[in-house]
């Protein structure tokens, strides 16, 4: 037996591309029925695949909602890190924080909704995701803007709060688009809006902090 170790293969650019499209679709799927109405055979058939090939691809719908969820976080996580967001001011990173925010809601507005059916239905799948990536992240920012408070740049407001109030307000131009859209008399929200509710919540946030754009 050869003491080479053997490197695991590398994944074609076919196949990277085969199970980014199955996600897609996976993920408008699950967003517009749900973990049990969702069917692999449906989701198959939006690729125009067979249920048969997209099991080569991920072996069972469990598999393929958790793949949509991790993407969706993923992205959250890697770009709305509060420290790395671009600024001098604590006024310039919370408002860039809540716009990136919002342009996530508008531009994956379907994995929005995936994420906040399964935090609804309990976050079954996403218990130790959110444990082990979620949480530390929010540590972090939550430290941060503790830090601002300390040095007299922030009001003493509570940090963890403030995070979840612009987690609601800026996911809620996804997961509630429907509503908005009808609100404002309109089919469909457009980037103009999303403009604007930056805008307006930048506003409130930050004045309610103690900030100054």
């Amino acid at each position: 037996m050869s003491n080479v170790e053997r490197k695991p293969r590398k994944r074609s650019a076919a196949r990277e591309a085969q199970e980014q499209r199955i996600l897609e679709a996976a993920e408008v799927a699950f967003a517009e029925l749900g973990f049990n109405g969702a069917s692999l055979e449906g989701i198959a058939e939006r690729v125009g695949l067979s249920k048969q090939n997209m099991l080569y691809y991920f072996p069972s719908k469990e598999s393929l909602y958790r793949h949509v969820l991790k993407n969706i976080l993923d992205l959250w996580i890697e770009h709305m890190a509060l420290m790395e967001q671009e600024g001098d001011t604590p006024a310039a990173m919370l408002e860039n924080y809540i716009r990136g925010k919002l342009e996530i809601s508008r531009t994956r507005p379907h994995g929005s909704k995936v994420f906040a059916n399964e935090v609804i239905s309990g976050a079954e799948h996403l218990q130790d995701y959110l444990r082990h990536n979620l949480l530390p992240q929010l540590d972090a920012d939550v430290a941060l803007v503790r830090r601002w408070i300390d040095q007299g740049q922030m009001d003493p407001i509570d940090p963890e709060h403030l995070f979840f109030s612009i987690w609601a307000s800026t996911q809620t131009y996804a997961d509630f688009a429907a509503q908005i859209s009808l609100a404002l008399g309109k089919a469909s929200l457009d980037q103009g809006d999303f403009q604007r509710a930056g805008d307006f919540l930048t506003h409130v946030l930050l004045k309610g902090t103690g900030l100054q754009r």
